[in-house]
């Protein structure tokens, strides 16, 4: 019966990571002073959870898994990975880092 129930959560778990992508997308976008559209900005912070959890691994640090301060752990991670990103994006184009 677990299958089923996971199985049927499935596409709302997808539809709040893309929700969790945009935000931080965005504040990562808002604190770099980037410039691009929504879907850079949601795949922004979904490539910039991954950047960001094995950053956070690094250091030994884990996260709260499930409920608000899980998703909220997701979102801090996600924009320290985008402004990762967008940070390396340019020191890789010759652009200064600001």
């Amino acid at each position: 019966m677990d299958f089923i129930t996971d199985l049927l959560a499935a596409p709302f778990v997808c539809i709040g990571w893309l929700i969790v992508g945009a935000i931080a997308g965005s504040i990562a976008h808002s604190i770099m002073r980037s410039e691009s559209s929504l879907i850079v900005d949601i795949i922004l912070g979904l490539v910039g959870a991954v950047v960001g959890g094995f950053v956070i691994s690094l250091f030994g640090l884990t996260r709260p898994q499930e409920g608000l301060s899980g998703v909220i752990a997701s979102l801090i991670v996600a924009v320290i990975g985008a402004v990762i990103i967008i940070a390396v994006a340019r020191l890789l184009r010759g652009r200064p880092v600001r």
